[in-house]
C-alpha cells in the first residue's frame, strides 16, 4: 500500500511566499499541504486544528514570533515536526530555533532547492540543518555569548543612536554604555561598532 502523504501546515506572514511553497509541493504526490497560518497565533490554533506532520514556521511574524509559536505547539505536542524557515543563516537564530525544539532550520533563499529534501527528512525523523549554518554554529559554539543587556545596547546602536542617548533610553551612565561596548566588541571579535552591528545582524544577535 502507498502510505499517506505527508501533511504540511506553512507558516508565514507574506502571502507570496505562501503561494511559493504551495507551488513547490503540488507536483509532490507523497506530500501534501492541508493548512497555511500568517502569524505564529494562527499557527498555533492551525496545528492543534490539523495536527500535520510537518509545520514550516516563519520566525519573524507580527502577532507572535515563530520562536514562541514553536514553544506553544510543542508544549502540547512534544512529537511536533517544525522546519523553521528565515532569511537569517546566523547561528545565533538557528540555536535559539532548534532550542525552541525545531527539527530543521531552512533558509528561504534556498527554498527551490532544498524544502523538499528537508521536509522528507524530518518527516522520516531526522534533523535538517543546511551544511554552512551547522558550519557556524560549531564556529562560535565555545564562545561567550552576548548578555540580554549588552544585545539591548547593541539594538539601539544598530537603530543610530548614540552612546548619550542609548545610556539614556537605559537609564544607565554614559561611561556604562562604553564599558558594555567593549566587552560586545570583544566577544564578537570585532573593533567598531559598525563592525559589531554588521556581525550581531549576519549572526542573527539583532535584527532590523
Amino acid at each position: 500500500m502507498t502510505p499517506p502523504p505527508i501533511r504540511v501546515l506553512v507558516v508565514d506572514d507574506h502571502v507570496l511566499l505562501r503561494q511559493g511553497i504551495a507551488g513547490i509541493l503540488a507536483p509532490e504526490p507523497d506530500i501534501e499541504l492541508v493548512a497555511e497560518a500568517a502569524d505564529g497565533a494562527e499557527a498555533v490554533e492551525a496545528f492543534a486544528r490539523m495536527r500535520p506532520d510537518v509545520t514550516l514556521m516563519d520566525l519573524q511574524m507580527p502577532v507572535l514570533p515563530g520562536i514562541e509559536a514553536i514553544q506553544r505547539i510543542r508544549s502540547g505536542a512534544p512529537q511536533a515536526r517544525i522546519i523553521v524557515l528565515t532569511t537569517y543563516p546566523g547561528d545565533v537564530q538557528a540555536v535559539k530555533a532548534l532550542k525552541a525544539g525545531a527539527s530543521g532550520y531552512l533558509l528561504k533563499s534556498s527554498l527551490i532547492d532544498e524544502l523538499l529534501r528537508a521536509i522528507r527528512a524530518v518527516h522520516g525523523g531526522r534533523r535538517y540543518i543546511p551544511a554552512d549554518v551547522a558550519q557556524e554554529i560549531a564556529l562560535h559554539a565555545a564562545e561567550e555569548p552576548l548578555s540580554a543587556r549588552e544585545v539591548d545596547i547593541l539594538a539601539l546602536v544598530a537603530a543610530g543612536k548614540a552612546n548619550k542617548v542609548v545610556a539614556h533610553e537605559l537609564s544607565v551612565s554614559e561611561q556604562t554604555v562604553k564599558a558594555h561596548l567593549r566587552t560586545i566588541f570583544q566577544k564578537l571579535g570585532v573593533n567598531d561598532r559598525t563592525q559589531a552591528v554588521t556581525t550581531a545582524l549576519r549572526r542573527g544577535i539583532i535584527t532590523l
